[in-house]
């Protein structure tokens, strides 16, 4: 049975939404791909990440479950972890250099095969995942209390927010390169992206 609020819900898809906005490794492969093969070269990539985004906040939920099972009072420390993610990154966005785009040979390679390994590694190669769900997500559920359909849930929205984006980046592959080739317009990406980071951490720390 599911137990979170909507509004604990819709929270958490902005965040993830602002996440997915802001350019990085998956970006940069959907780009690349998109580019030397077009849509049919980037929806496995695609596939390949939600797949990892879906594993990294499943093991992140049950693995603070155990944490708060022998120190329960660590939740409260944690929320506050939760907003200093969002307004470090949020500030770091805004600060960030603009620099030029460049993929990795081996995220390129053409075939199915290739682009659903290539966007798992991005995904799952990256351990440090695990360290910021499990420092997010105590700031927008009470992970203490979750049942597993929650869990399930949480997991389904941060994998389909990521996968529509990438595949929508994908679709809309002229605007997108230029997007991302423009530093003006990313370094305005990252100024929007990164100012709401920093007001979803205040709203977190105010809610």
């Amino acid at each position: 049975m599911v137990t979170i609020m909507v509004a604990e819900m819709g929270l958490y898809a902005v965040a993830i939404l602002l996440l997915f906005l802001t350019p990085g490794p998956v970006w940069v492969a959907i780009l690349a791909r998109s580019l030397k093969n077009g849509f049919a070269g980037a929806w496995p990539l695609a596939l390949g990440v939600a797949i990892g985004d879906v594993f990294w906040p499943v093991l992140a939920l049950l693995t603070l479950g155990q944490i708060l099972s022998i120190h329960p009072d660590i939740l409260l420390w944690l929320r506050y972890v939760a907003v200093a993610v969002f307004l470090v990154m949020g500030g770091g966005l805004m600060l960030a250099r603009v620099d030029a785009i460049d993929a990795p040979r081996r995220l390129t390679r053409p075939g199915f095969a290739a682009g659903f390994l290539a966007g798992l590694a991005v995904i799952v190669g990256n351990p440090k995942a695990i360290l910021f769900y499990m420092g997010i997500l105590p700031g927008f559920f009470a992970v203490g209390s979750l049942s597993g359909a929650d869990i399930a849930l949480i997991s389904l929205m941060s994998a389909i927010i990521p996968l529509t984006g990438n595949l929508c980046l994908a679709l809309a592959l002229d605007q997108a390169s230029r997007l991302l080739e423009s530093p003006r317009l990313r370094r305005r990406i990252n100024l929007g992206t990164g100012a709401v980071l920093v007001l979803v951490g205040g709203a977190i720390l105010f809610s």
